[in-house]
């Protein structure tokens, strides 16, 4: 989960996707989900709340 601006997403797959490395997988695909848990109408920047996901596999 990711609490802060949508703006800062590009970091914030940076940093799983070096999880990912560190951990001998790799992304499958470019595609991502994004799972809204705050109202952007209703929440500020800083404090709203997504689930970013990627499918990923076992690095050979």
């Amino acid at each position: 989960m990711v609490k802060g601006s949508f703006e800062d997403e590009p970091q914030s797959f940076a940093r799983m996707d070096a999880f990912c490395r560190e951990q001998g997988y790799v992304r499958s695909s470019k595609i991502h989900r994004e799972i809204y848990l705050s109202d952007p109408r209703r929440t500020e920047p800083s404090k709203l709340k997504t689930v970013l996901r990627f499918p990923v596999s076992k690095q050979d």
